[in-house]
């Protein structure tokens, strides 16, 4: 259990924890890896490398400098920066791998969690309170679909904010501002006068909202020790859950407080869609009080490096270790001998802010998105799963964001608000177990990531378009529930392949422009369904179910598959 931190959460950390600390000869030694010892072996022979002390070397059973120092200068030569701050980013990296996963960081994983859940939260929130909105502002059912393209503007916005507000300000007050903002804009939601007020509320909370998954998820890896990166990929398992909590409040609030109709509908019959808005504003705030007051989030070590707070950075390391309770050999010697002296070096350890911004947009410079294409394999596949990413990221709202709207509608008459959101709440419970499913599947000979990802988003989509090819409210309610099984399971492989087959490198840049894709056309999403719903209700979910075999196909082309292989 997390106990309340006996830090100042507004202060940095200066606490020091001299009893976690042990000589660098009593830390064991570990081999290169495979492609450091192809270079050692190319520069030198291995009589040599093992008199200098390399860490490859057979007859090393503890960790020295020289050892240390060549597995930095490995690692150097296949990077694109060569620095202080990059050699001594090496050695923190190396710590943390002894350090090992523990405690620490599987209460970080619960807290990271709290972000994807509060994005689907969110999403499947808005999503669920569009017909009341519409009743009490007198809102057509298409033209209130903007509240959902006002919600995903935010969402737009905050993902590219937050990602180059991490690096100025600090993972620590992203990783809690994104969640206050989303909290406190949500709670004001609540209470939004007119449809205009409202929607620019859902766009402020967006904002925060949309910070959630890229600074959530690059705080998380920058505290995991390498051979624990998977669990990165493990995150997915908290979006689905989001989803349920939203449905099942929706289920208890709007039947019982809303409007039926048009006719007659104030704000004073219809505070349903304002309980459950305020309710999951309530429940952003306690996940952001959770983080802040009861869980001590040491800052990111990488970004205080990048400050030229190297004392700090340490102290950092220190205290992860001391909550894991093991030891650590990191010390400020160290890294001065690796990296060279704080003080000499000031200049160079220390990125200025300029220095930080520039180094974020090279992710999306030609030199860093060229090694994604370095040979034909690789560029054909980044090409299909970036095509992945797009088509999936506007097929998913066409259907998704607007499922209580459908299934009011479903067998052909207006359902009661008890039925669509008790139908609602069922598919959310069905869904649920397919993120899970994921996990055992993708691991399956002959099977698989890839014909995981493929079969589910197949069957997602060919659910997508039975929805609309029956009129028994039942069937659809059946084809609903599968959908959201399938689906679950296509997101969560797809979360966990797309950083497995880009090089480390080149995974931010990867993975950040593939973010990019799924976030612009989301933001379609809501046009399309507003303009083509207006000539045929079920255009939406036709385009949906399109663009989600589309990527099927797209899928079947993806020529690497990495089950069974470490990360490039």
């Amino acid at each position: 259990m997390m106990g309340i931190q006996k830090f100042n959460p507004f202060k940095t950390d200066h606490q020091d924890f001299p009893s976690v600390v042990i000589p660098l000869a009593d830390a064991p030694a570990h081999p290169l890896s495979e492609k450091a010892d192809k270079e050692s072996d190319q520069g030198s022979d291995r009589a040599s490398s093992s008199e200098n002390g390399a860490a490859g070397s057979n007859d090393s059973t503890h960790l020295t400098l020289e050892a240390l120092r060549a597995e930095v200068e490995a690692d150097i030569t296949s990077a694109t920066h060569d620095s202080a701050y990059d050699r001594k980013s090496k050695v923190i990296n190396r710590a943390l791998q002894d350090i090992g996963m523990g405690r620490y960081q599987w209460e970080l994983f619960f807290l990271c969690g709290f972000g994807w859940t509060a994005d689907n939260l969110w999403l499947q929130g808005v999503a669920l309170t569009l017909t009341p909105i519409s009743y009490e502002f007198g809102i057509s059912s298409t033209e209130v679909r903007f509240t959902t393209c006002a919600l995903f503007l935010g969402l737009c916005i905050g993902a590219s904010f937050w990602g180059v507000a991490s690096d100025i300000v600090g993972r620590r007050l992203a990783f809690n501002a994104t969640l206050f903002l989303a909290g406190t804009f949500g709670l004001a939601a609540g209470g939004g006068p007119t449809w205009i007020g409202t929607c620019a509320l859902f766009s402020c909370l967006g904002l925060g909202i949309g910070g959630n998954l890229p600074v959530d998820g690059a705080l998380f890896l920058e505290f995991l020790p390498f051979v624990s990166g998977n669990l990165l990929t493990m995150l997915s398992v908290w979006w689905p859950v989001g989803q349920l909590i939203g449905s099942l409040l929706a289920w208890a609030f709007i039947p019982n407080f809303s409007c039926s109709s048009h006719e007659g509908c104030t704000k004073e019959n219809n505070m349903g869609w304002r309980y459950l808005v305020l309710t999951l504003g309530a429940i952003t705030f306690v996940m952001f009080i959770l983080r802040f007051f009861v869980f001590h989030l040491y800052e990111s070590p990488k970004y205080l490096l990048s400050r030229g707070r190297q004392e700090e950075a340490v102290n950092s390391i220190h205290g992860i270790a001391h909550r894991n309770g093991v030891k650590t050999w990191l010390t400020n010697e160290i890294l001065n001998e690796i990296g060279g002296h704080a003080e000499v070096h000031e200049k160079e350890t220390g990125l200025s802010y300029s220095q930080i911004v520039g180094r974020f947009f090279s992710k999306f410079s030609m030199e860093r998105i060229a090694p994604l294409f370095s040979n034909k394999r690789m560029g054909w596949n980044t090409v299909l799963l970036w095509f992945c990413w797009a088509t999936i990221g506007m097929g998913y709202p066409l259907f998704n964001a607007f499922l209580p709207q459908y299934l009011s509608q479903s067998g052909g008459t207006t359902n009661s608000n008890y039925t669509t959101y008790r139908n609602y709440a069922i598919t959310s419970i069905v869904g649920l177990p397919g993120s899970f499913l994921a996990c055992w599947t993708v691991e399956l000979k002959y099977i698989g990531r890839k014909g995981t990802m493929a079969i589910s988003t197949m069957i997602t989509g060919v659910l997508l378009f039975c929805f609309t090819a029956s009129t028994n409210s039942d069937i659809q309610l059946l084809c609903s529930c599968l959908e959201a099984f399938f689906q679950n399971i296509m997101y969560g492989v797809l979360f966990a392949y797309t950083p497995e087959t880009f090089p480390a490198p080149n995974r931010g840049t990867g993975t950040g422009i593939s973010s990019c894709l799924n976030r612009i056309t989301g933001l379609c999403a809501p046009l399309v369904a507003i303009y083509a719903g207006d000539a045929n209700p079920n255009a939406p979910i036709y385009a949906s179910g399109a663009l989600i075999l589309a990527s099927f196909v797209a899928m079947c082309f993806l020529p690497i598959e990495t089950r069974g292989r470490q990360a490039l």
